[in-house]
């Protein structure tokens, strides 16, 4: 027995096409055979079969559907009655998603490992399963549950597969079928930077940047966004004329030789428009290039940790560094988040086992159940790998000194850059450069950047009007500018006007995946309960600055305990120190915006479509 749901549902018994009848029945075959064996409750049937208005007999309805499918599809399928739903058996049969699926993770690995042939082959036998749209004579309902996902899965197979065939040298027959693609799905950035590398390695480098400035225009007219790390990191191969090289493959590389794959693809870009920060770029270079180092003291280290609060630019300051020193690290740059999209901690083990995939570490490394080795295994191999290897490692945003002792190399051969909110003093060996919000004249220059030179000219009071607004903070400067270059029509001084309002600001301050409030409340959000509830209450009672002493009589707390609680926020760049009083009191003040968001409420779902409508 054979099921197709790639295309239009079908059963078929050998070479016999059995004759399913209308969208319902389809449905229903479609929905048990996507549930991989499990049951799936006569509750989730209605509602893909008929969403939230389903007939008064719609019980009775599956029951007459499942027997109809019963009898049209024999003894050889098993379609059981098991509480709360049904279930259907299908031992041996052939099932085009669980093929696909298999084919695709199969491509995928050989891909990973180099084994770009296979790979391509592989891939393209995944992708001849597709016999058009998939779930095409199914209920909406179904369809829009499970066609995103369905879809995705076929792009992203897609894209290994062209990725695969660059790498084997096939640009020249790839360039029609992505032009036609990304004409198709503009703003899918992958295959646009497949096309640039395509169009580059045929000569053809006038319509390659063509295409990029293409892509960003659509990014930003379409989604107020600039390009991401695949669009951007090609880009810039595509100037330094690295586009042109190919990869090599496993075969090509001999047993001694170390395979980080793909390294550089791991570290994320810099923002094209990256401004400012020359004193700590300058810094950071200099104590990662041998050259500037052995200028300085014996002390050389070779962990450095950039800190500072939410949206300061801590990422794309590391970043521009990274790739600025990457001559001096042969063996690779590698990169690791050590937060999720939420802002709760990455599992250890996980990030681990990331990174000794990136450095070509053949091994399971994995058990039988999935979960990785112990943690101490994991780092025995992790520090294996990079011994004696001279890598760049990137590790963003680190919570606190324990969760990143397991992930430093044993080695002097390799340099760290840290990026973290925290103040990690604890770490031996480390320098550290404290990021500040911007000065007055690296704002306005990052605010032309993006917005364009010639509106900050026009409207200079305005521009510095926004500049203040924006608590010189780059992730506010950037999404303000962003909101600009989305809107050509505004002059500077209505966005100026907008942000003047204190409590709408932070609602203005956002825009495409930039949004201020999201980035400072998550990190707000990390604090335990009490310190959040103390934080809001400074915010809405003491206002911006306050000192120690009136900080303890408003929380109730002994001056000593009071101080403690605040320079720990310090330590997490939650709060600023500002001298003392005229009595030798310590003084404290919040950033502008992080003021604003610890003293506002959360923002109800009517606000939110406010402003996505506004």
């Amino acid at each position: 027995m054979e099921f197709q749901l790639l295309g239009p549902v079908e059963a078929r018994d050998g070479a016999r096409r059995i004759a399913l009848s209308g969208s319902k029945v389809h449905t229903v075959l479609a929905v048990l055979l996507l549930a991989h064996g499990r049951v799936v409750s006569d509750g989730r049937l209605s509602e893909l079969l008929w969403g939230w208005d389903p007939p008064a007999t719609w019980n009775a309805q599956i029951y007459t559907y499942i027997s109809r499918l019963r009898k049209l599809l024999g003894p050889g399928v098993e379609l059981v009655r098991s509480q709360p739903g049904y279930q259907l058996v299908a031992d041996g049969a052939r099932i085009d998603v669980v093929e696909f699926e298999r084919l695709e993770r199969l491509g995928r690995q050989a891909l990973e490992e180099r084994r770009f042939t296979q790979a391509a082959e592989v891939l393209r036998q995944a992708l001849d399963l597709w016999q058009g749209p998939a779930l095409a004579n199914v209920t909406p309902h179904l369809a829009e549950v499970e066609l995103p996902r369905l879809d995705e899965a076929r792009m992203s197979a897609l894209e290994h597969r062209i990725e695969a065939d660059l790498a084997l040298g096939r640009h020249g027959r790839l360039i029609s079928e992505l032009t036609r693609l990304v004409g198709e799905f503009p703003v899918r950035e992958r295959l646009r930077a497949q096309l640039m590398a395509a169009l580059y390695r045929c000569g053809r480098q006038t319509e390659a940047l063509r295409a990029y400035h293409e892509g960003r225009e659509v990014l930003a007219e379409e989604l107020g966004v600039d390009p991401g790390p695949d669009l951007t990191v090609t880009y810039h191969s595509l100037l330094s004329g690295e586009l042109g090289t190919l990869p090599q493959s496993a075969l090509s590389l001999s047993p001694d030789t170390p395979t980080v794959i793909a390294p550089l693809a791991m570290m994320p870009s810099a923002p094209a428009d990256f401004t400012g920060r020359e004193r700590e770029f300058d810094e950071l270079c200099g104590w990662l290039t041998p050259t500037m180092a052995n200028r300085r003291s014996a002390f050389q280290p070779r962990l450095l940790l950039i800190t500072g609060m939410p949206g300061v630019g801590k990422t794309a300051l590391a970043g521009r560094v990274a790739h600025a020193v990457a001559g001096d690290f042969p063996d690779g740059l590698l990169y690791a988040r050590l937060r999720t999209d939420d802002g709760s901690v990455a599992d250890r083990g996980e990030v681990l086992v990331a990174l000794l995939r990136a450095l070509g570490d053949s091994e399971d490394v994995l058990l039988p159940n999935g979960e990785p080795l112990r943690m101490d295994e994991l780092v025995h191999r992790y520090r294996t790998r990079t011994a004696g290897r001279k890598l760049l490692i990137l590790l963003d945003d680190a919570v606190d000194e324990m969760r990143l002792e397991p992930l430093l190399p044993a080695t002097a051969d390799a340099a760290v850059l840290v990026t973290s909110r925290n103040r990690l003093s604890a770490v031996p060996g480390s320098w550290t450069v404290a990021l500040e919000p911007m000065r007055a004249d690296e704002s306005l220059a990052l605010l032309a950047a993006i917005a364009g030179g010639g509106r900050i000219a026009a409207e200079p009071e305005a521009a510095r009007a926004v500049v203040e607004a924006c608590g010189r903070l780059p992730l506010a400067l950037r999404t303000a500018a962003a909101r600009l270059a989305a809107r050509p029509h505004w002059p500077m001084a209505r966005l100026a006007r907008r942000l003047a309002h204190p409590p709408s600001r932070l609602h203005e301050l956002r825009v495409g995946p930039l949004d201020v409030r999201r980035t400072l409340s998550s990190a707000l959000q990390q604090r335990p309960v009490s310190d959040r509830e103390s934080i809001r209450l400074l915010a809405v009672r003491a206002g911006r600055e306050f000192t120690v002493v009136g900080a303890a009589l408003l929380l109730g707390l002994p001056e000593g305990l009071a101080e403690e609680f605040l320079e720990r926020l310090v330590e997490a760049s939650l709060l600023e120190a500002c001298g003392t009083d005229a009595t030798g009191a310590p003084c404290y003040r919040f950033h502008p915006l992080i003021h604003l968001t610890a003293a506002s409420p959360e923002e109800s779902p009517a606000e939110r479509e406010l402003l996505l409508t506004g």
